[in-house]
């Protein structure tokens, strides 16, 4: 497999993997003018030259949209390898290119988010742990952050304070989100059409710069819901999903 990154210079001509549409589809753009604004904090975005779901999106920690104390570390926001690509070996060949710039870059190592149990939007920790990661910290909604030192004497990266115990004082329905997950520029106005229509009360929180997510009351960043102050799912919803849980939720 061959691939590529994707820079300021040639973003316009290639297909961003987790929204594979035309430049003018509201997901693509949005992902794109993100990922243009982060190039300079050094995030690198490469996937197979293939159309797919094949790619990796890191970025030094110090500016992770994520509420992490990571001093030293490279954080991957995304790595992500579906349908026929998978079962191949490209999530080795995506890591091993992480862990090598990194290295070359004088990372301490590298971190990730996790679970114990595989959740969607977040890496799987079986792969994880044959890839020699560990646990160095977890939340108590079960998020996990896992780590590859590249020596013994590395600190381990930690959460901030405000991620470990997710929590929030607002009533209702409250999502913090990022543009960094494309779904979210589709499917955040339709769950709000749909909390209008059923009378239920819904905020949607966009996090718009880096202090923002770096500060937020969740480990999650990119999608986040919360019910009544307790933190609920990562996993983004379209109105079929959310109207399910809104029916779960008045049984």
């Amino acid at each position: 497999m061959e691939y590529i990154r994707v820079t300021k210079e040639n973003i316009e001509n290639e297909h961003i993997c987790c929204a594979i549409s035309s430049n003018k589809d509201i997901q693509v753009i949005s992902k794109k003018n993100w990922l243009k604004e982060r190039f300079d904090d050094g995030l690198v975005f490469l996937k197979s030259i293939e159309r797919g779901k094949c790619f990796v999106e890191y970025i030094p920690a110090e500016n992770a949209w994520n509420p992490i104390n990571a001093d030293g570390y490279m954080y991957i926001d995304c790595l992500w390898v579906a349908g026929s690509f998978k079962g191949n070996g490209y999530s080795n060949d995506l890591l091993n290119a992480c862990i090598e710039d990194s290295k070359e870059k004088e990372k301490k190592g590298i971190c990730i988010l996790s679970a114990t149990k595989k959740k969607p939007f977040l890496a799987d920790p079986k792969f994880l742990k044959y890839k020699e990661f560990t646990v160095c910290d977890e939340a108590d909604n079960g998020i996990q952050l896992w780590y590859l030192p590249f020596s013994l004497d590395a600190a381990k990266p930690e959460f901030k304070e405000c991620a470990k115990h997710p929590h929030i004082e607002q009533t209702g329905y409250v999502l913090y989100y990022t543009n960094q997950c494309p779904f979210n520029a589709k499917y955040v106005p339709v769950l709000l059409e749909v909390a209008r229509e059923r009378a239920v009360p819904f905020q949607a929180n966009r996090l718009e710069t880096k202090e923002e997510a770096q500060n937020a009351p969740t480990p999650v960043t990119t999608y986040a819901l919360f019910y009544n102050g307790e933190y609920l799912t990562n996993e983004q919803m379209n109105d079929k999903r959310f109207i399910k849980l809104l029916d779960g939720m008045e049984k």
